[in-house]
């Protein structure tokens, strides 16, 4: 019975069937107490590792937490993570404010394996960092570099390494301009969002004959002019597009080209603050984007009462789309 009985240990199963039975755990303790069984267990626990978060990141809020102070996370930290979990497909590096260039080394463990990665807030990251990025990781899909020092080489050095990319956040980087999105949506023909908001020396025109995978950009507060904003659309994809707070003169019928058939896909459309739209773009715009369901025209005060009867008649034609003119919480809808 002894024979019988070690033979049939768990021990004794295979390393894939082990992860089968690790992948059907329900909770974070039951793979922690697996990983804590013996080293085998441990060596399992890793390689099964897909994604890595830290307390510190942005996008992770743990109430309990918030009173408290988090230790920062450093290279050293870093590497011992990455050289233990090797299989990562998601990695999120946001709010490790102290990493650097040379920080990012270590991402030669997961390389190729790597999806998303996230380096909100790493203000010690800049093109030489991000360059290490695209020689490790050319199979990223996700990339948010919020806040980073990336200027348009850093930009074009990954957009030609990783041709994959379909998620960009370059959001708060003062240092891209329109070459640097021109370099990324003709490199990257998958793209399909990108944010580019507080972004002044970007006009728009490094948007022109974009992929038409193209479906989602927000660039709220940015430099756009009529032309740039012709180009953002231009790919025929673009189904959100929040430009509200352009910074530069756009002029009455500056939008008048989004109404002109080439974004008739639009549904959300955030014209907020755009404070020189005139009845022209509205009418255009009315016409030309019949999947409409969503427009924020909240302090757009060059629309006259012309452009209102057109806000009126597409109500009532789209009963779902929702107006919003003169302040937010003046809404007309049906």
């Amino acid at each position: 019975m002894e024979n019988v009985s070690m033979s049939t240990s768990i021990i004794n199963l295979p390393d894939d069937c082990l992860s089968f039975i690790y992948q059907r755990l329900d909770n974070l303790e039951d793979h922690d107490s697996f990983g804590l069984t013996c080293h085998r267990f441990l060596n399992i626990q890793n390689i099964n590792r897909r994604s890595l978060q830290f307390q510190c990141s942005l996008s992770l809020l743990i109430p309990s937490c918030l009173s408290q102070t988090t230790p920062a996370v450093n290279s050293d930290h870093l590497h011992r993570l990455l050289t233990r979990f090797q299989w990562l497909e998601h990695l999120s590096l946001s709010g490790c404010t102290v990493l650097n260039d040379s920080s990012l080394a270590s991402l030669r463990y997961p390389g190729a394996r790597l999806h998303s990665l996230h380096l909100d807030c790493c203000y010690g990251v800049s093109d030489d960092g991000i360059s290490t990025v695209a020689s490790f990781c050319p199979n990223l899909r996700v990339v948010s570099l919020y806040r980073c020092s990336i200027s348009d080489i850093g930009l074009e050095t990954l957009a030609r390494a990783c041709l994959c990319l379909r998620c960009v956040n370059l959001s708060c980087c003062p240092l891209v301009s329109d070459f640097g999105v021109k370099a990324l949506t003709q490199a990257c023909l998958q793209i399909e969002s990108v944010k580019i908001s507080n972004c002044k020396s970007i006009t728009g025109v490094g948007f022109i004959n974009s992929s038409p995978s193209l479906g989602y950009v927000d660039a709220e507060s940015c430099q756009l002019d009529p032309k740039g904003i012709a180009g953002i659309v231009s790919g025929g994809g673009v189904e959100f597009l929040n430009i509200s707070g352009a910074v530069s003169y756009i002029g009455k019928d500056g939008l008048v080209p989004i109404g002109s058939g080439v974004a008739s896909k639009l549904r959300v459309l955030n014209l907020r603050m755009c404070r020189t739209v005139g009845d022209e773009s509205i009418k255009a715009i009315a016409r030309g984007c019949p999947l409409l369901q969503e427009w924020n025209l909240a302090l757009c005060h060059e629309v006259r009462v012309e452009g209102a009867a057109w806000d009126q008649k597409r109500l009532q034609e789209s009963p779902d789309t929702v107006y919003e003119r003169e302040c937010e919480v003046d809404t007309y809808s049906s």
